[in-house]
């Protein structure tokens, strides 16, 4: 068993295409690189069009994550269309039943 992670991700103006197309090939990217899990991910949108994904990492390899070339680069191309957003700060958690709009990955 791996760490299953939630992590939010706001699209920069108009970046989110790019940022979805990332996030579609995020985890079978990981997965190729043997560090991520093949538990089903999700993948969904707040009302504010924050994204949100929900994965889970192999036991270790979030440590070899940020060692890795090709994780390196692929952290880059985030970083060119998203900002990082810390769960509290969606409205949506602050919902007891929290809501999202699904994406199909």
């Amino acid at each position: 068993m791996g760490d299953v992670v939630i992590v939010a991700y706001r699209p920069k103006p108009g970046q989110e295409q790019k940022l979805l197309e990332l996030t579609r090939n995020h985890v079978p990217a990981l997965r190729r690189l043997g560090l991520a899990t093949d538990r089903p991910t999700l993948a969904m949108r707040s009302r504010e069009g924050i994204i949100v994904e929900i994965f889970e990492w192999q036991e270790g390899a979030l440590q070899t994550a940020h060692a890795h070339p090709d994780v390196l680069a692929m952290w880059e191309r985030y970083a060119a269309v998203c900002d990082y957003v810390p769960l509290h700060e969606l409205p949506e958690s602050r919902d007891m039943f929290a809501q999202f709009e699904p994406i199909d990955l």
